[in-house]
């Protein structure tokens, strides 16, 4: 039995555990009453991990939703946007369910399963639970010798992490568990959020943040069930291993049961002044196919592969990050629902855009955010490795934008900004071809130098990209505004190419034979690379440079090559 002077309780509504950066820089921990209170004062959630942000901010908007039933549509929300977040509603909600707030209660504890144990009654370490303890890898760890001991306030926010992004693998086996074999709990997937590509609207303060990710109920391509969608502490708790399957088949009801899915049964071990063992199995599976009018924080892409397989007409999966690429490389699939190549046919569109920013579009048109305010899509995901065993790498990036770019009733700056996306694609692959052509006239593999080029090329783009994106204001000229970015985009291009010609080795301006695109032997050297390049740079770049400026005849191909070799 605990002393009296160790803790027996930790109310989350009370107790300081929500990591929160404040407007004016300064960090901090908030309890749930604190951090809707304070919203308009805070810059953000920081969260251990990127993903935990991601994790806790769906937890907020799960009780959000839940304590003032709605929005139920748009005038609802508007008169929150006015007002602001309804604290005094919020607070009674909480209080209404402290009970199940609280992390160490004897029955119903937050997010875990009293009483729950294995058949020899072993405990398991913490980095269960702590997605920043890599798996027999403990160098560059802040942890790396193992986690013994957590902090109340610790273990809650990695104890909310875990139903979000746990890994998949073998789990440990619970006494009651039907799918338990031979004490183990085999390979189920990750947890819920670990599937997603996140996508979140993030506002000037965490106040606007909340309300700009509270999505109407009237919303027509987000499925909610007003009066059975209830978040994880309004049901009863669960017991080990699954729901039952037919009510699982008809859920989850709404974003207040999704945000707060029991993707795992937890149960944390304390001894009054910290957290310091775990279990942790399998809880309730979530089919991730064909959620993507229940999911809004996820863009959405069909899977041929998957409608053969589950012999379906159209089967869309979540569409994850490419850890690769900046944000803003995919604001097609941002912005309007669609990537280089992919074709549109209504609701059978090979990539649907997060509902979340469809959500936002509908508030340029229906209520009175301004055209100008400026959001920034935040870009959150794990990506699993070896067999999704381990978290291998986190994506946290963002794209700032103002919101008319999602306006549906006039989107041709947002098809500017999109065509501006395929400008600085094509520019870099110029770049890249530079790189190779003057590889190969130095008699050396070009695939290389190539790849290193276009690096540098999105890199050297990137912050001049998220610039010019943030600038464009409504009512600018689309045409005028595409053209402002590529003669921006020639010139930090044009620079890159010169840096590669002076650097150029002395083997590549005397050059070598080669085969040209049309498959004609050619004396390739730096100085015919370098009119290459810039030609090649014109025609991709066209609105950047008057057509009197190009150098050769419209229509050319290529510019004949100084020497032309012997075949």
């Amino acid at each position: 039995m605990p002393s009296e002077s160790r803790a027996t309780s930790f109310d989350l509504t009370r107790q300081p555990w929500l990591p929160v950066q404040r407007c004016e820089g300064s960090e901090g921990e908030l309890s749930l009453h604190e951090v809707f209170a304070q919203a308009d004062d805070l810059r953000r959630l920081v969260g251990d991990v990127p993903t935990q942000e991601f994790a806790l901010l769906r937890l907020l908007l799960a009780i959000l939703h839940d304590a003032i039933e709605g929005p139920a549509d748009i005038d609802d929300w508007q008169e929150l946007w006015h007002d602001g977040l309804p604290v005094e509603r919020i607070t009674d909600y909480l209080d209404q369910h402290r009970e199940r707030f609280d992390l160490l209660h004897p029955e119903e504890p937050f997010y875990q399963i009293a009483g729950l144990h294995t058949a020899k009654g072993e405990v398991n370490a913490l980095d269960r639970i702590v997605a920043d303890v890599p798996n027999g890898l403990p160098f560059f760890t802040m942890r790396g010798r193992g986690v013994n001991r957590l902090t109340f306030a610790e273990a809650a926010r990695w104890l909310v992490h875990a139903h979000a992004f746990d890994t998949s693998g073998i789990k440990t086996g619970v006494v009651g568990d039907p799918r338990v074999k031979g004490g183990r709990a085999y390979p189920q997937g990750v947890a819920w959020a670990g599937n997603l590509g996140g996508v979140f609207a993030e506002g000037e303060t965490l106040g606007q943040t909340l309300l700009l990710n509270l999505v109407a109920f009237d919303s027509d391509n987000l499925r909610v069930n007003p009066d059975r969608d209830r978040p994880a502490w309004r049901r009863p708790q669960a017991a080990p291993g699954e729901t039952d399957q037919l009510e699982l088949s008809r859920r989850p009801d709404g974003v207040g049961d999704l945000y707060t899915w029991q993707s795992r049964r937890v149960r944390l071990f304390h001894d009054g002044e910290a957290v310091t063992g775990v279990i942790l199995t399998y809880g309730d599976p979530l089919a991730s196919h064909n959620k993507h009018q229940r999911e809004p924080m996820t863009a959405w892409r069909r899977s041929p592969a998957q409608e053969k397989k589950l012999g379906k007409a159209t089967v869309y999966l979540p569409r994850e990050h490419d850890a690769s690429r900046s944000s803003w490389r995919g604001l097609g699939a941002l912005v309007a629902g669609r990537v280089a190549g992919a074709q549109q046919r209504g609701e059978d569109a090979s990539i649907v855009r997060p509902r979340i920013l469809d959500w936002v579009a509908r508030l340029t048109v229906e209520s009175d955010l301004p055209a100008d305010y400026l959001i920034k899509a935040r870009l959150i995901g794990a990506r699993y490795g070896t067999q999704q065993s381990v978290i291998d790498e986190i994506i946290d990036d963002g794209v700032t934008m103002p919101v008319v770019l999602l306006h549906t009733q006039d989107q041709r700056l947002g098809q500017a900004a999109i065509d501006a996306v395929s400008d600085a694609e094509s520019a870099v692959t110029v770049l890249g071809d530079l790189a190779g052509d003057l590889a190969k006239a130095g008699g050396d593999d070009p695939e290389a130098p190539k790849g290193i080029a276009r690096h540098q090329g999105f890199a050297a783009l990137d912050g001049a990209f998220r610039e010019w994106l943030a600038s464009i204001s409504p009512g600018a000229d689309s045409r005028e505004r595409r053209a402002a970015w590529q003669r921006q985009a020639y010139e930090i291009v044009s620079r890159l190419g010169n840096e590669l010609l002076r650097a150029a080795g002395d083997s590549a301006w005397e050059g070598r034979i080669a085969k040209a695109a049309n498959g004609q032997s050619l004396w390739l050297t730096a100085s015919y690379a370098d009119l290459l390049f810039r030609m090649r740079l014109r025609q991709v770049l066209s609105l950047a440079v008057p057509a009197e400026r190009e150098p050769h005849p419209p229509g050319a191909d290529e510019p004949s090559p100084p020497v032309e070799a012997a075949s």
